[in-house]
């Protein structure tokens, strides 16, 4: 490691045209009081603002100001994914433009950096600006994954704002999956990983382009990336609602020996219906798998760049 390490800041913007300049302010004069040498790697994920232009703005300024423009909205993770490959630092440091990152927090990850650790997490100790029903739902994701999934290097309270050193980097880029959560593979991958804890700030401008349909698709990538549970789970069934037929079969023929048929009308459709829809849940789930596994098999690019300010110019 030199003595003066060069710092790659990676962040995926969407539709931020209002909160670049401020970000570009407070992360720059962050940076530029640890004396060291730096880029800033801003990926477009096709914004459908000004986002591009202004970047390009700052670019033609500044010299460390890097940014791409992808070719279609691919979301966050992709984004993520291409700053990465695209940056050239001994170590990346992850964080959203959109201002609930500190860019004063950046000293402390590199401070951790420094002294060994190859994954640093800025771990929310609070989220300012969300309501209870959007924290509560987010702790249930973490613990999932933690507790049933199985990766348990992930925070419990989350973390997307993160350092990793440059091994660590050129260990991402040999994974191609496409339908996977970053942060979970980073915590499943290893290495020497340490925490720091901050308060995540309120969105300054705009609102958050992670919908509810984006956050079920990273759910449902998070569990069929790291665990085969939901068809453990469906055998579980299986053997479970036959062991139930079985006991009500038997439960049936004492009532006839008895001479006390049971009409059945009402029983039998609540049999149906709930064996009915068990077996659509199961079949979506194996859907699921086996669409990803089509997805994985195309070998398609994870991302597709249409401009670049190194281009532009």
């Amino acid at each position: 490691m030199t003595l003066k390490p060069f710092i790659s800041i990676i962040t995926p913007a969407f539709n931020e045209e209002k909160s670049l300049s401020i970000f570009y302010q407070r992360l720059f004069g962050v940076l530029n009081s640890l004396h060291i040498k730096y880029e800033w790697m801003v990926v477009d994920d096709h914004s459908n603002d000004s986002t591009y232009t202004v970047l390009k703005n700052i670019a033609d300024k500044d010299k460390n100001v890097h940014a791409v423009r992808l070719s279609r909205n691919h979301g966050s993770h992709k984004a993520i994914t291409a700053g990465l490959h695209l940056a050239t630092g001994d170590c990346a440091i992850v964080m959203a433009t959109d201002l609930q990152d500190p860019p004063e927090i950046i000293p402390k990850l590199i401070d951790k950096w420094k002294s060994g650790f190859q994954i640093v997490w800025a771990v929310r100790s609070n989220r300012e600006g969300e309501t209870n029903v959007t924290k509560s739902l987010s702790r249930f994701y973490y613990w999932l994954m933690k507790r049933v999934v199985g990766v348990e290097e992930l925070p419990s309270t989350g973390a997307d704002f993160f350092l990793i050193d440059r091994k660590v980097i050129d260990a991402l880029k040999l994974f191609k999956e496409s339908n996977v959560s970053i942060f979970s593979l980073l915590a499943w991958m290893g290495f020497n990983q340490e925490s720091i804890f901050y308060v995540k700030q309120a969105r300054m401008h705009g609102k958050s382009g992670w919908t509810f349909r984006k956050k079920m698709k990273l759910v449902i990538d998070s569990i069929t990336s790291f665990s085969h549970f939901p068809i453990r789970l469906m055998t579980y069934i299986g053997f479970i609602a036959a062991f139930s037929g079985f006991v009500y079969a038997l439960f049936v023929i004492y009532n006839f020996v008895l001479g006390q048929p049971d009409s059945g009308w009402s029983s039998l459709m609540v049999v149906v219906l709930i064996l009915g829809g068990f077996q659509l849940i199961m079949a979506g789930i194996l859907g699921e798998y086996l669409w990803r596994a089509v997805d994985e098999s195309r070998r398609r690019p994870q991302f597709l760049i249409e401009s670049s300010t190194e281009k532009d110019k």
